[in-house]
């Protein structure tokens, strides 16, 4: 009897990362992340009530509307002879970039759009809602010829983070091994010293303090920045986030609107951790950029009248006031996502101060 058709099983990405783990022993937490986040991405779209996570461009269009008026504002005052281009980190299903570029639309603004994303399921959503866009698998590849208006909203928490825990030894690395039949991997602390990574103000915190750091999310900004000094422009950075530095375990994990276990249902969750806008802000400003805030949120689309545009729009459409009303506390209550979530801009330095941020 012939052989064929009797060939191994393929093994699954869960397995897959559990044979290497248990062939080369303990990976790095960021590399773990990094596996993860990609084949998630890579094989579903993850937004709306039917995935596992819900981002403000789809709760309303008021959103990605003074993301967009912001910008052209900017551009208005800044560079109004100009031809920039629209640029948007990780754009979900675009729908942020359709409504902002609506939004510049109405200030003559009509930008050509590049979108870096590595999706191949996104880009199809994307390319569907900005069929114009130009894509493109990282920052490298981003035009040089004209000044960039960036948007990353819940771009950086995606990103592969360090982390330290400090033990009775000192400051170590902690590494994914393997777990056991309930929990197929789990956190260890490695042999390797970090101290290094970590400030000197926490070298003497308590055994089992954790201290994240963000080499992923630096290199990035920091390559945005340098693009934005050579070319002129914005960014606007959206997401949840803190000022550092600080302690604490930030790495969490979605499926289905709930929070998960990072360690399990490997390559099925959604792997984030929070953003450090300082080290965000500090990179732009190594740069020779100038930065401005992180706010929260809620006060940046306050300040950028969400709300007048939300009775605008309850007015046109009465039947959907209430619905209206939702998104609209949704997006800025400090018991929702007004408080939470942190609007920082870095600018080039001849460019003017963006609105939406305190004097």
């Amino acid at each position: 009897m012939s052989a064929k058709g009797f060939g191994r099983r393929e093994l699954s990405f869960a397995e897959r990362v559990i044979r290497t783990i248990s062939a080369g022993g303990p990976m790095s937490l960021s590399h773990y992340m990094a596996q993860v986040n990609t084949h998630y991405y890579a094989t579903r779209d993850p937004l709306g009530q039917a995935g596992d996570f819900t981002t403000a461009p789809e709760i309303s269009q008021m959103f990605g509307e003074m993301v967009g008026l912001a910008l052209a504002d900017l551009w208005m005052r800044s560079a109004p002879q100009s031809a920039p281009y629209y640029v948007e980190l990780g754009p979900g299903r675009g729908t942020l970039a359709a409504d902002a570029l609506r939004a510049m639309a109405s200030a003559r603004l009509h930008p050509p759009v590049h979108l870096v994303e590595t999706s191949p399921t996104l880009r199809e959503r994307q390319q569907a809602a900005v069929p114009q866009a130009q894509f493109h698998d990282d920052i490298e590849t981003l035009p040089t010829d004209r000044p960039l208006l960036i948007v990353g909203n819940e771009f950086f928490d995606a990103l592969p983070i360090r982390q330290s825990v400090k033990t009775e030894a000192g400051w170590r690395e902690v590494m994914v091994g393997l777990g056991d039949e309930t929990r197929p991997v789990q956190p260890i602390a490695g042999q390797r010293p970090t101290e290094a990574w970590v400030p000197t103000q926490f070298h003497d915190a308590q055994v089992g303090s954790i201290h994240e750091s963000a080499p992923a999310s630096a290199a990035i900004a920091m390559g945005l920045a340098r693009r934005l000094k050579r070319q002129g422009g914005a960014a606007i950075f959206i997401d949840y986030g803190y000022a550092g530095p600080a302690l604490g375990d930030t790495l969490q994990a979605v499926r289905d609107h709930r929070f998960a276990d990072v360690f399990a249902d490997i390559g099925d969750n959604d792997l984030t951790a929070h953003v450090d806008f300082t080290l965000l802000a500090n990179v732009a400003q190594q740069e020779g950029l100038s930065s401005h805030g992180p706010i929260g949120q809620g006060a940046f689309l306050l300040n950028l009248g969400i709300g007048p545009r939300a009775q605008m729009l309850a007015r046109a459409a009465p039947d959907k006031a209430g619905e209206i009303e939702t998104a609209f506390k949704r997006l800025v209550a400090d018991d929702q996502m007004g408080s939470l979530f942190k609007v920082l801009a870095i600018t080039h330095p001849d460019w003017a101060k963006p609105e939406g941020f305190p004097a």
